[in-house]
């Protein structure tokens, strides 16, 4: 192909009085299209050339068969043939169908947005598998990003939720003090009722939620990921950047290094190409955004809650400890992090809430005693036996890996089971009673109880005999503890069952 600037050069040089000899033997082509380019006065070939079919198929048969079989081209095609006695090549048929827009559309092209200051900004979530301690969990980051400043807030959520998401809005917005009017979001449900793209219609929680930091949601469209493509470049960010090199030891420890890394430690960095500094340009842009009101009421959820006969009530895998003596039923505000305990508007109690990985853990007001009492429902693991009785030997941990399969309530009964009679067997009978319950695949507890007892007497153990001083009760302590009153021991019938946690 010869391009048009060449062509339009040859058609001067004829216009010139230059032979078509000489010309195609300076720039080195035929004469013969030498002679096609003056013929077409140097202008190319139009490229919209219009294919004339040697079949002609009437289109308002194609949309019939079309609709008939529900968009599937291949059927169209037979039913040509054998209805209408049409024989077309498929690919013309195919070409002819895409030609009259029946298929689905080419997805149009997204539209370029400048970088204005104080515009816009963006909010997306992606998941990681991130090594907290020594384990491997799945995590959601949250990201929300100014598009001119690019400056961002990262944030870590082991499950993201609608309160959620509103409790990292208001973090992220009150530690800037300033918000985009407009926030590009993809079509999530947390924030989106129904409808796509420009047809999206939010929420009205969500949309009152914006209004009162004064900006409102807006979703792209569907699969144009790249109008907010500043969030998805922070999620290579974050992949690339911040996780490489990097050990934490919890939730708390990688959401304080992950604040420190995108406020302190990124957006002093300069922006590749443009060299932009991001804190710089925020501290320009600050004058286009908005300032959030001087306060805003933390985002919270209101939950209810009674108290059990012991003054504890449960939440979130953790149970707190409410003041006062009697049973009700009180109301609990969730916040970020913190809860308050709320009875007929009076607060009663707050408590701030611990790190994520605290579980089943009584807690109780700072500065005072803790209960005595344990909580009703409060669960009691077994990690401590276990990884006690493992410890004793190969064969132990060979039984247990075996004989504990199951979770739940059967596992601690058996592990708890076996620990008492650990703590009752000298050490060599435990061991033998557990070496043959493991070559004979025994697993309930009670047989294991009848092998150890077997073991006692097959061994020839003998109950040693106690020498007693027969003259005690002419002792005089014994005599004068003989004439004093009786204890009255009524006050521990209260206490019943057993209390593994003391």
């Amino acid at each position: 192909m010869i391009d048009p600037d060449k062509r339009k050069a040859i058609y001067y040089l004829h216009e010139a009085g230059k032979s078509a000899r000489q010309i195609a033997r300076d720039f080195g082509i035929s004469r013969n299209t030498v002679k096609n380019i003056i013929a077409m006065e140097g202008e190319p070939k139009s490229p919209d050339i219009v294919r004339k079919d040697t079949i002609e198929v009437d289109q308002e048969l194609i949309k019939k068969l079309y609709v008939r079989c529900n968009g599937w081209m291949e059927r169209v095609h037979e039913l040509l043939l054998e209805e209408e006695n049409i024989d077309i090549a498929y690919s013309t048929l195919t070409r002819k169908i895409r030609e009259m827009g029946l298929r689905r559309s080419v997805k149009p092209r997204c539209d370029k947005v400048a970088d204005e200051p104080g515009a816009e900004m963006q909010h997306d979530t992606s998941p990681f598998d991130v090594l907290v301690g020594d384990k491997k969990i799945r995590v959601q980051a949250s990201v929300i990003y100014l598009r001119y400043s690019k400056i961002r807030y990262l944030k870590f959520y082991r499950s993201f939720r609608r309160f959620d998401m509103k409790c990292f809005f208001h973090e992220a917005l009150c530690h800037w003090n300033y918000c985009a009017p407009i926030c590009i979001i993809d079509n999530t449900n947390l924030a989106r009722l129904r409808g796509t793209g420009k047809q999206a219609l939010i929420t009205p929680e969500m949309e009152k939620f914006g209004q009162r930091y004064g900006f409102e949601f807006k979703c792209h469209a569907v699969g144009h990921a790249n109008r907010k493509a500043g969030n998805e470049r922070s999620f290579y960010t974050v992949e690339s950047n911040f996780f490489p090199g990097r050990e934490f030891s919890s939730m708390d420890d990688l959401n304080q290094q992950a604040f420190d890394w995108a406020t302190k430690k990124i957006s002093l960095r300069p922006v590749s190409k443009t060299g932009l500094i991001p804190t710089q340009a925020f501290d320009y842009e600050k004058t286009y955004l908005k300032h959030i009101p001087s306060f805003v009421t933390p985002p919270y959820l209101s939950l209810e809650r009674d108290i059990d006969q012991y003054g504890f009530i449960a939440f979130g895998a953790n149970f707190y400890w409410v003041p006062g003596k009697g049973r009700y039923t009180v109301t609990v505000l969730q916040y970020s992090d913190q809860i308050k305990i709320y009875r007929a508007r009076k607060l009663l109690q707050s408590y701030e809430l611990p790190g994520s990985d605290v579980r089943n853990k009584r807690i109780s007001p700072p500065g005072q005693p803790e209960p005595v009492h344990q909580p009703k429902y409060r669960k009691k693991p077994t990690e401590h036996e276990e990884k006690k009785l493992r410890a004793l030997s190969e064969e132990v941990d060979s039984y247990l890996t075996f004989s504990v399969q199951e979770k739940g309530k059967a596992k601690h009964t058996f592990i708890r089971s076996l620990y008492r009679l650990y703590q009752k067997l000298a050490l060599p009978v435990f061991l033998d009673t557990v070496q043959r319950a493991l070559k004979y695949r025994i697993t309930d507890i009670s047989s294991v109880e009848r092998i150890a007892l077997l073991n006692l007497v097959n061994s020839g153990y003998d109950i040693p005999t106690i020498e007693s001083d027969l003259n005690l009760q002419e002792n005089p302590t014994y005599l004068e503890g003989a004439l004093t009153d009786e204890v009255d021991l009524s006050t521990f019938d209260q206490f019943t069952g057993d209390d593994d946690d003391g």
